[in-house]
């Protein structure tokens, strides 16, 4: 597009516009007006990764279920006594509350047992019974022993657990010794 050529202003017509319009002063620079602040930075992936982490820590799949049926559970945290694990091997804590878990699908009995865990730490119970069964009729093996054994090991009110006795329940069931947070 061409531009046009700027018109010329005759001196006699600059000065008629100056008489007409009277003395003139320039104006103030007035402040530019605030910027918003740009939002910080969304690491989505980072994110999704985190979802994704949580999403499989709660879930339980084919590979924890690699354990053995005949495979006993066992599982102590370094300031719990090796004389008091084996106490709680043989059974030798009174059971004060337990849980069956048979026939649930792993995500209702994980759930189940959060909660119980939870509950059971809470009013003081110092030992627990989880009867998670033996997981002959499972495809994949003993899922619930999976679950259990993976859910007691990420617990910090969790001092240690272990397989009951035969007496008690055999490779079917688990003896949690908690934390005693109450002490009576």
């Amino acid at each position: 597009m061409k531009r046009k050529p700027p018109i010329a202003i005759s001196q006699d017509d600059a000065l008629l516009f100056r008489d007409a319009i009277g003395e003139v002063r320039p104006l103030e620079a007035t402040p530019a007006a605030p910027e918003k602040p740009k939002p910080a930075p969304v690491a989505r992936m980072h994110l999704q990764d985190e979802v994704d982490a949580l999403a499989e820590s709660r879930s339980v799949n084919v590979h924890d279920a690699q354990f053995n049926a005949d495979e006993p559970l066992g599982y102590r945290r370094p300031e719990m006594s090796e004389r008091s694990f084996r106490q709680l091997k043989r059974g030798q804590y009174s059971v004060q509350d337990e849980i069956d878990l048979h026939h649930m699908r792993a995500v209702q009995a994980e759930a189940a047992l959060k909660i119980f865990l939870s509950e059971a730490a809470h009013d003081g119970r110092r030992c627990v019974r989880i009867i998670h069964g033996k997981g002959l009729r499972s495809e994949n093996g003993p899922v619930l022993k999976a679950m259990v054994d993976r859910v007691l090991r990420h617990r910090g009110d969790v001092l240690a657990f272990s397989s009951a006795p035969a007496a008690q329940g055999g490779m079917g069931a688990a003896l949690v010794l908690l934390l005693n947070r109450h002490p009576s």
